[in-house]
């Protein structure tokens, strides 16, 4: 069953009392709508999470009671960079005005440290349910699969962020963020440990060895960085009272800007690994325990997040970052135990085994290093999941849904086994080489009838007249038949370019992607049968590229009316005068046509 989230809270601990006028009076100044003279004032304390000390403040007056949230640092001494609601602040405020992840309202930040002792700010109180058992008990098996993906779905809203565009762009380095967190968490655990403290384990400081050598090439550059939770699971989650929606994300501490794929390995410990401070030992995830009816799989899971983010399939990194999560979660676990044994943690007595939590993490991080495979080499079909929500509105026809499966195989079998291979060539001195891979799949995608699918089928018609005019045929039936699409749509084509949309690398493998679909339908459109034989059949037949020049130095040329570069005819011939730059396509070294929107100028 789901805690309401005023179940979780008792009385304020010892450790973590503090001046209650002080607060009100400070409240009362800069929290807008708080009550400036209430009937009562309350301050209960929040028993689930072990990171900043959180408090449910409580103000009556005659009309009704407000309920606020405050978190603060903790007591005692503190590692440097930790506990910083500064920086909660920052992003919760960014992201509530400016994007629409679920997150609570803050009101106000308070700095001064004569007010309670520490630093503190107050946000809004979301009244709903937060998941504290990852394996939902007492769930209908319906509801836990809704609440899975909603919440793969609020992960994705959350990294789909525009960090530049919400002011969140100086957030954190984006380049070496794995290897910053090692060294980073590396650090915090020695500081954590040792005599007086939480014993340390020498197997944690080859774990960091370990992951050192095995930091996934896609980190160094930070060029997919983004925003990154930093401690998101479920019980991190505040769902709607009564409907299977996420209304709010907290703990907001260890958020930064870096690697994303962090967060989702995080995210999927409960499959791995029972972490529960109120056991003793660590138990086992749903992989060996057992997966609870409804919750989906792990690689169902991820592959609904996946398909929400954009993000590629992970399997070739999957193993480093499962186990770059257990690390992290050991070193937290590690300081949690060193709190309790100061007197300071905010879990209370469930701190007590912290520490054999830590050290089992550890050990099943080792574990999992050692598994010959950590994740299916392609992610499961989401197909008729998918496809049930088009159900009266746009339906498909069964023409489109066979051509989506056949799409959706095609991505799993090859392209995303390809993408890691194909990102390495992207980020060498050779980008502007092509894969012979590239080459193989595309003539594997034109024997399986995935060629060209974007050829709207009236441009197809009138391309076919012109180029099989005659006895000359350049093209034969047989070929004609695979060069000119499925003759659909383009509502039709819109569902199969949601599949391809989801790596980078797949439009160009069936020759659907930009700057040649574009040109090519000038051709199909315009052109004459010269101009459709000598470009537009080795474009269809994917022999060739092209580019398109719109782009031009001193003015915005995506308004098409300033554009500057201008044509004009002159006897036999044509003149061009302008400059050009940023031309798409135009570093191919297969590009043998370019494409270019000019102005033109009439005669003298």
């Amino acid at each position: 069953m789901a805690n309401s989230t005023l179940d979780l809270l008792g009385q304020v601990q010892v450790a973590h009392e503090f001046d209650h006028t002080a607060l009100l009076r400070y409240a009362s100044a800069n929290v807008s709508g708080f009550p400036v003279s209430p009937f009562s004032f309350a301050i209960k304390q929040f028993g689930h999470g072990q990171s900043n000390p959180t408090f449910l403040l409580e103000v009556g007056t005659a009309a009704a009671v407000k309920r606020y949230v405050l978190r603060k640092k903790p007591p005692g001494k503190l590692l440097q960079s930790a506990h910083a609601v500064d920086r909660e602040y920052k992003v919760l405020r960014a992201l509530g005005e400016h994007t629409q992840v679920p997150v609570p309202k803050v009101f106000c930040l308070c700095t001064d440290r004569s007010v309670i002792g520490a630093e503190f700010y107050i946000m809004e109180f979301l009244e709903g349910r937060i998941f504290t058992d990852p394996k939902l008990p007492g769930v209908a098996p319906e509801s836990r699969r809704k609440i899975y993906q909603e919440t793969a779905r609020a992960l994705a809203a959350l990294h789909s962020a525009n960090v530049d565009a919400i002011g969140l762009g100086n957030y954190g380095r984006r380049d070496n963020y794995c290897k910053r967190q090692v060294d980073r968490w590396t650090k915090q655990y020695i500081a954590s440990t040792g005599e007086e403290k939480s014993p340390r384990n020498p197997k944690m400081l080859e774990l960091s060895d370990w992951l050192r050598q095995n930091i996934p090439c896609e980190d160094s550059s930070g060029a997919t960085a983004g925003l990154v939770h930093g401690d998101f699971r479920i019980d991190n989650v505040v769902f709607h009272p009564i409907e299977d929606r996420v209304i709010g994300i907290l703990d907001w501490e260890l958020s930064t800007l870096g690697n994303q794929m962090s967060d989702v390995a995080y995210s999927c410990l409960a499959y791995i690994v029972d972490v529960n401070l109120g056991n003793e030992q660590l138990g086992e995830g749903f992989e060996l325990a057992g997966i609870p009816e409804g919750i989906p799989s792990q690689a169902e899971y991820l592959a609904g997040y996946c398909s929400a983010s954009g993000k590629p399939w992970p399997a070739n990194q999957w193993k480093f970052y499962v186990a770059f999560a257990m690390f992290r979660g050991a070193s937290i676990y590690a300081g949690v135990h060193s709190r309790w044994i100061m007197g300071n943690a905010s879990g209370g007595e469930r701190a007590r085994n912290a520490g054999n939590q830590a050290n089992g993490l550890i050990d099943t991080a080792w574990v999992f290093i050692g598994r010959c495979t950590v994740l299916p080499e392609y992610p499961p079909s989401v197909a008729q999941d998918h496809m049930k929500q088009y159900q009266g509105k746009f339906v498909p026809s069964k023409k489109v849904v066979e051509l989506r499966d056949r799409l959706i195989k095609f991505m799993e079998d090859h392209i995303q086994l390809m993408e890691n291979e194909f990102y390495k060539l992207a980020q060498s001195s050779s980008r502007w080489t092509v894969h012979p891979e590239e080459e193989s799949l595309k003539e594997l995608a034109k024997k399986e009838g995935l060629w060209n699918l974007w050829i709207p089928f009236d441009s197809a018609e009138r391309a076919i007249k012109l180029i099989l005019d005659g006895s000359n045929h350049a093209v034969s039936t047989g070929a004609q038949d695979q060069l000119f699409g499925a003759g659909l749509s383009n509502l039709e084509y819109g569902y199969l370019c949601e599949i391809m949309g989801r790596s980078i690398w797949a439009p160009q493998i069936f020759n659907c992607g930009a700057p040649d679909t574009g040109n090519m339908e000038v051709l199909l459109r315009y052109g004459n049968r010269e101009q459709l034989l000598e470009w537009l059949v080795p474009l269809l037949q994917g022999k060739i590229r092209s580019g398109f020049a719109m782009t031009e130095p001193q003015v915005a040329s995506s308004d098409a009316t300033n554009i500057e570069c201008s044509i004009k005819r002159q006897g036999d011939s044509y003149i061009i005068n302008g400059n050009k730059w940023w031309t798409s396509g135009a570093m191919d070294p297969r590009g043998k046509l370019t494409l270019q929107l000019l102005s033109i100028s009439s005669s003298p």
